[in-house]
């Protein structure tokens, strides 16, 4: 199994209209967040579907899959990643993050962080120090900032928010609106689990938050609640 046998199967697949569709929902014109990327267009079902089909693929082979100029194959580059490291032992768990974080530019839409960012930068730090979580947060990459809050899914689902509250926190003056999107996304996914610690922390800074980052932290609450925070009467 190697990359160019991956690569041959994702052209096998490839539709044009879906790619022009693709190109379209990920906003790749100029100066849009999506600017550069390229689609083969394949569905998400038919790249779980590779994913699964490729997924001992050797270390090595991934990266190369991951350097793709395709979104598609790394999308099946990443897919397969998180497919590995929970089988995998502590020296090919750590090396299959230190490949995500040396690779992250690779890693460039909220597509690629969203559905591998929990799984591998996540279930790493899990039982480890969360200080890559700051790094990520601080950097001038979007996809980093992105991997950083998007990562803390794997916390919320063990019933640990703190470090979704922190790095919320440290990205209220973001600039950028997926950033706000992801998140609010993430603070709604504590709601889901604790409102209290949610409410407790939107009270402190549901002001000045960004006004996306606020309508995804409480699309779960009830109407009444929800029109109150977007006043400011709370």
């Amino acid at each position: 199994m190697t990359a160019l046998d991956l690569q041959k199967r994702l052209l096998a697949l490839a539709d044009p209209e879906r790619a022009q569709a693709s190109a379209r929902y990920f906003k790749t014109g100029p100066g849009e967040s999506g600017e550069g990327l390229r689609f083969l267009g394949l569905d998400a079902a038919s790249v779980r579907g590779l994913a699964k089909e490729f997924r001992a693929l050797p270390l090595a082979e991934v990266e190369a899959t991951l350097q793709s100029d395709w979104h598609d194959e790394r999308a099946v580059a990443l897919v397969v990643l998180t497919l590995q490291y929970p089988k995998a032992d502590a020296a090919a768990q750590k090396a299959t993050y230190e490949l995500y974080l040396a690779n992250t530019s690779q890693v460039n839409s909220w597509a690629l962080v969203d559905c591998s960012a929990p799984q591998i930068v996540g279930a790493h730090l899990w039982p480890r120090s969360r200080k890559p979580l700051g790094r990520l947060a601080k950097s001038k990459s979007l996809w980093e900032r992105r991997i950083a809050i998007v990562a803390t899914q794997h916390f919320i689902r063990k019933g640990d928010f703190a470090d979704t509250l922190r790095v919320a926190e440290r990205l209220l003056n973001d600039d950028q609106d997926l950033i706000h999107k992801a998140a609010g996304w993430m603070l709604r996914e504590v709601g889901e689990r604790d409102t209290a610690v949610l409410e407790q922390f939107l009270k402190q800074h549901y002001r000045a938050m960004p006004r996306t980052m606020l309508r995804y932290a409480i699309e779960k609450f009830p109407p009444k609640k929800r029109k109150a925070y977007l006043n400011g009467d709370v």
